[in-house]
C-alpha cells in the first residue's frame, strides 16, 4: 500500500500527550479522535512481532512460535522473518511476512475494529491460517520455487498480472478452501500459498478431504517438494523490510480513510433493500444492537442449519455470511426487536444471495 502524505493536523494528540511528550508506553490511554492523529512511527512498535509484550498480545507471539514449530515439524529449515506494516502480505523477492500493526496492541485492535468492523487475524484460528498463507509466499519465494516447470505446470504463469477483482467460481474442485473468499482462485502465487496452508496445518486430513478433487494433484505436488527441501538451506536470505511503520509519517486517519474508501467500493449492493427490511438505522442509542453484531452471532447457528438442510459447503455459507456482515456495517443498520422473525429473515436472506451466486456460479470480489 502506498505512502500518502500526512494531512495537517488539529490540536493534536501530539499536544495532547501522545508518545514524544508522555512516553510511548502511554498512546493507549488517547481517545479513538486522538489516537487517530498519530504517525504510524509514534506508536513504537518493536521492531519484530515475535517481540510483543503487551498485555492481550501474546496470542501473535504464541502463533508465530506455533508456525516455527509447524514448520520444523514438517522439517522445513527455514523461519521467516516478520515486521509490522500497515496490513498482511509477503513480498516478492523477500521471504518473510509483514504483520498488520493492530496485531500489537489490544488498544489498536479495538480500534481496527471499530473502524473496519473486524480484526482479521482477531482469534487464534483465523491468525494462524493467514500465517500459514504467508508463509507460503514465503517458502516459495526462499527457494524461488515459482521459477520451477513444475510449478508453472502445476499452478501456471507467476507472471500473469495480478488482479484488482477477480471472478471466482464457488463450485470449482481445482482449488483448496482456506481463506474466505475462494482466494486460491485470484493468481497463481495465491494457488501455492493457499494449498501450501493447507496442507502445512497439523492434523491435515487433506489426502482424504480432497481425495476426488482435482486440487489433489497440487497438494501432492506441495508434498513431494517440501520433501525435497529438507535439509536444503533457502537460496534467498533477504531480510529487508518492506513498507514497515516503523519510521512511517502516515497518519492511522490517513491509513483508514483509505481502507474504509475501499471497502464501500467492494460492499455488494444488490440485496440492501432485503437488508433494509430485517434491520433499521441506527439511531445513536448507545443501548441498540449492531446488526452485525445480530448476524455474526447468529452466523454459527444458520450455517449449520443450511449446511444440514441444503447440503452446501459451510465455506459457501460462511464467505455469503461475511459479505451480508461488511454491507449491513456500510449501512449502518441496527437490530431492531424481534428475535425469532429476524433471524428468520435473515435466513431468508442468506438462502436468497447463496442460491443467486450458486446460479450465476460467479461473483465479483475486490482484492
Amino acid at each position: 500500500m502506498g505512502q500518502s502524505a500526512a494531512r495537517p493536523r488539529r490540536a493534536t494528540a501530539r499536544q495532547a500527550g501522545t508518545p514524544q511528550s508522555r512516553g510511548r508506553a502511554h498512546w493507549s490511554t488517547l481517545s479513538d479522535d486522538e489516537l487517530l492523529d498519530l504517525q504510524f512511527r509514534d506508536l513504537g512498535l518493536p521492531d519484530d512481532p515475535r517481540r510483543v509484550r503487551a498485555a492481550g498480545s501474546l496470542g501473535l507471539v504464541r502463533a508465530l512460535s506455533r508456525l516455527d514449530r509447524e514448520l520444523a515439524g514438517r522439517g522445513i529449515g527455514f523461519r521467516p522473518h516478520c515486521w509490522f506494516a500497515e496490513e498482511w502480505f509477503s513480498p516478492d523477492g523477500v521471504p518473510g511476512i509483514a504483520i498488520p500493526f493492530y496485531l500489537a496492541h489490544p488498544r489498536l485492535a479495538w480500534l481496527e475494529r471499530r473502524m473496519m468492523g473486524e480484526v482479521e487475524g482477531g482469534n487464534a484460528r483465523w491468525l494462524m491460517r493467514i500465517l500459514r498463507h504467508e508463509a507460503g509466499h514465503a517458502v516459495d519465494t526462499a527457494w524461488r520455487l515459482r521459477s520451477t516447470p513444475a510449478w508453472h505446470r502445476t499452478f501456471g504463469p507467476p507472471s500473469r498480472r495480478y488482479p484488482r477483482s477477480y471472478v471466482p467460481r464457488p463450485r470449482s474442485q481445482a482449488f483448496v478452501l482456506h481463506l474466505g473468499h475462494w482466494y486460491a482462485q485470484s493468481h497463481p502465487t495465491e494457488d501455492f500459498a493457499e494449498t501450501f496452508a493447507v496442507w502445512l496445518a497439523p492434523r491435515s486430513r487433506w489426502r482424504s478431504e480432497y481425495a476426488d478433487w482435482p486440487v489433489a494433484h497440487k497438494l501432492r505436488y506441495v508434498d513431494e517438494t517440501m520433501a525435497g527441501l529438507r535439509g536444503l538451506a533457502p537460496r534467498v536470505a533477504n531480510r529487508r523490510v518492506v513498507d514497515g511503520v516503523g519510521t512511517s509519517r502516515r497518519t492511522l486517519r490517513d491509513h483508514y480513510r483509505e481502507r474504509r474508501r475501499y471497502a464501500e467500493q467492494a460492499a455488494p449492493q444488490r440485496y440492501d433493500r432485503a437488508l433494509r427490511r430485517c434491520f433499521v438505522p441506527r439511531s445513536g442509542d448507545p443501548r441498540e444492537i449492531p446488526a452485525t453484531t445480530f448476524i455474526q452471532a447468529a452466523r454459527p447457528g444458520l450455517t449449520r442449519l443450511l449446511s444440514r438442510r441444503e447440503r452446501l459447503h459451510p465455506y459457501l455459507i460462511h464467505n455469503v455470511a461475511r459479505l451480508l456482515v461488511h454491507r449491513a456495517r456500510e449501512l449502518d443498520l441496527a437490530w431492531r426487536s424481534g428475535l425469532r422473525q429476524t433471524r428468520r429473515e435473515t435466513l431468508w436472506l442468506l438462502e436468497r444471495m447463496l442460491f443467486d451466486q450458486l446460479r450465476r456460479g460467479r461473483d465479483r470480489y475486490l482484492l
